[in-house]
């Protein structure tokens, strides 16, 4: 496992340490695992990558917290400063930037982290006597669009308008009016900030950057190093020794870059695999759809299914009802029966009208093959056109009777319902 990042150290945090750093923690399984869920891990390491590239002073690391009901558990924290300008002159706000279990679907817990020399300014619209920092970003969070850089930009612009810490020292009683504050000098030796702070009366001043501290070198020193350090060897000392500690920190020295290599292919593997993962999810919910699409298809089909399956069941029943009553002799004129002698005439008026088409149509076939005489044919059709006639005719006027029937019957229903 990869160790946290650490404040320490005074220089500027490596972005492939921290980078390395979040696919360690965030690929851990079992028991050690980060309570996030699987599909945001890649969108936080983001977010975190994001909010050091652009604020260097939050570096992220992994800690615990516990909850109000006593419940622990370890999470990533954003710990560190975050710049704001008060008066012209840009100062740091120590503070400590929570990922909570649901998060980015939830906002973080942002906490103000004062030092010893400072206190919490109240009452304080964003801040509560404990920390805890509430701005409208916060409130607003939406995923997955809000992100820690915007969070992080939005509180320095808040504390700008009114610093949440001021400092429990008390001001210089001679402060230089004339001197000009300085953003890297230490929090309460600058009398310049003594000054304002009286004059504003328990004004809320932020702390600035920790001052860097002296560390002893590395051990994976580079070849200048090693040739400076032979250098001002004592010219007494053994040169067998000399060449023995200057092999030795070669070695160390090939080591420390075969080690930062394997890191970097180790690295590169790692994006290459989250973002097959990535690809993989995608695939995984086009593919769900569609096995949902198809699913619902076959639904639709085993419906349809049924739906036939009732209708042959319907029609197999009546065939076995109606097998022995079908004979020979079955006339298809007795297959309807007409509701009245109206209805009956109009039918036997239009099957002839019918019937003598079809003859008058043979007739014309007939004539034209040369079957039949010209003459004849005339005759034939006119006797025909003449009995089609009386048939149209006759249908015309029982249509009309049925008509006025009708007529009639509805008046009386109306007359009925009226009445009645």
């Amino acid at each position: 496992m990869v160790p946290s990042p650490s404040h320490s150290d005074p220089s500027p945090p490596n972005p492939q340490i921290i980078q390395q750093f979040l696919s360690s923690v965030l690929s851990q399984r079992g028991p050690s695992a980060l309570p996030y869920s699987e599909d945001t891990k890649w969108l936080i390491r983001q977010h975190l990558v994001s909010l050091t590239t652009a604020f260097p002073s939050l570096v992220p690391r992994t800690a615990t917290f516990t909850h109000n009901d006593g419940r622990s558990v370890n999470l990533l924290q954003s710990d560190g400063t975050v710049p704001m300008s008060f008066q012209g002159v840009t100062y740091n706000i120590p503070v400590v930037i929570w990922l909570m279990e649901s998060y980015p679907r939830h906002p973080p817990c942002v906490y103000v982290n004062p030092t010893r020399d400072m206190i919490i300014k109240r009452p304080h619209p964003h801040v509560n006597p404990s920390g805890m920092v509430s701005i409208p970003y916060l409130q607003n969070w939406i995923y997955p669009s809000s992100n820690l850089v915007e969070l992080v930009r939005n509180l320095s612009v808040m504390f700008g308008r009114d610093p949440p810490l001021y400092s429990q020292r008390r001001p210089n009683p001679s402060p230089s009016p004339s001197a000009s504050p300085s953003p890297n000098s230490s929090f309460g030796r600058n009398s310049v900030n003594s000054s304002i702070a009286s004059n504003m009366g328990a004004a809320a001043f932020p702390r600035p950057a920790i001052p860097p501290r002296a560390y002893p070198p590395s051990p994976y020193g580079s070849g200048n190093d090693i040739a400076s350090a032979a250098r001002l060897q004592p010219h007494t000392e053994d040169p067998n020794e000399v060449f023995k500690r200057n092999a030795i920190n070669k070695l160390v020295e090939m080591v420390h870059n075969d080690i930062v290599g394997l890191r970097k292919t180790r690295e590169a593997e790692m994006e290459g695999l989250f973002g097959a993962q990535g690809v993989l999810r995608q695939r995984e919910e086009e593919l769900n759809k569609g096995l949902k699409e198809m699913q619902d298809e076959k639904e639709g089909l085993e419906q349809q299914l049924q739906m036939v399956l009732m209708n042959t069941d319907v029609l197999e029943a009546w065939l076995r009802e109606n097998e022995g009553k079908i004979n020979n002799d079955f006339e298809a004129d007795d297959a309807f029966e007409c509701v009245d002698g109206l209805s009956k005439q109009v039918l036997e008026c239009t099957a002839s009208d019918l019937a003598i088409e079809d003859a008058i149509y043979s007739l014309d076939k007939a004539v034209q093959d040369g079957a039949i005489q010209f003459d004849q044919y005339l005759r034939n059709v006119r006797l025909l056109s003449r009995e089609q006639f009386f048939h149209r005719a006759t249908a015309a006027k029982v249509r009309a009777s049925q008509l006025q029937a009708q007529v009639a019957n509805m008046a009386s229903r109306i007359s009925q319902y009226t009445n009645g």
